[in-house]
């Protein structure tokens, strides 16, 4: 009986054990039992009777959003502005403090990887760590509901954000080039000017445009906790069942999301 020859690399099915299969189906019993019990603890406080009627309450509210109540319109247009200014602020700022955040983080810049740098990840982590609702919470309180506290959210949100990709995108260039230029006699500042700065611009323009976009959306929702921005309308017409001018609430940040997608989309293929 002639042997078939596997290719350089791959291996013959061979069925398993009875001990390898009784292994096996222990794990996916183990697996379901304990799925069964997070859902036991997760849903031990549900009131059912609340569900089962749910698909009732979803279409009445369903029905007294609609129609939208256009009249409502104009008193949306400056929470709109303010929440697009809460987002573009935000981002600038956080552009002005990511950049040396970055730059210290990254391990062919920092100045001491022993020190420096673990300080500048922490920073990095430290931002991406707290969600913007809570920056926006704790800035509420110490600085009082407005539009400021909401740009600050979003610039201690984004700080992580940009600084992580950026640092990631400064520790990935051509150290050929940087060596090029040092070679000539340039000083630091030169060679990070000629030989680091332009390699990174791409990459930077494109996270900061992909974070304002972002932000945008994060921005909308501030104003739940008193940030400023057109969350605060949102608030106030749930809080008084307004559902027609929650509707209409809603298709102007579906819009506003829509287009700032598209203009980060075109700037980041204008870019790149």
């Amino acid at each position: 009986m002639p042997v078939i020859a596997l290719p350089e690399g791959r291996r013959s099915w061979q069925r398993r054990t009875s001990r390898g299969q009784i292994a096996v189906w222990f794990g996916w019993l183990l697996a379901v039992a304990f799925t069964v019990f997070c859902w036991r603890v997760m849903t031990e406080g549900t009131i059912w009777a609340f569900v089962w009627d749910a698909p009732t309450q979803a279409a009445d509210i369903g029905a007294r959003m609609v129609p939208p109540r256009w009249s409502y319109f104009p008193a949306l247009l400056k929470p709109l502005w303010d929440t697009l200014n809460i987002a573009t602020l935000g981002t600038l700022i956080a552009i002005v403090l990511s950049v040396p955040v970055a730059f210290l983080a990254a391990r062919n810049t920092t100045p001491s990887a022993a020190f420096v740098r673990p300080l500048a990840l922490f920073v990095i982590v430290a931002s991406r760590s707290i969600n913007s609702i809570i920056w926006a919470l704790l800035l509420v309180a110490i600085l009082g509901p407005g539009v400021l506290a909401g740009i600050i959210a979003i610039a201690l949100r984004s700080i992580g954000f940009i600084g992580k990709l950026l640092y990631e995108a400064i520790e990935e260039i051509d150290e050929s080039q940087v060596e090029a230029i040092r070679a000539t006699g340039a000083s630091g500042a030169q060679t990070l000017a000629y030989g680091i700065v332009p390699q990174i611009m791409p990459a930077f323009a494109g996270i900061s445009v992909f974070r304002w976009d972002i932000n945008i959306r994060e921005s909308t929702v501030l104003g739940l906790v008193g940030a400023g921005g057109i969350g605060l309308n949102l608030e106030s017409s749930l809080n008084t069942l307004a559902w027609p001018q929650v509707t209409l609430i809603l298709m102007v940040i579906l819009a506003t999301v829509v287009v700032s997608e598209w203009v980060s989309a075109k700037v980041r293929h204008a870019i790149i």
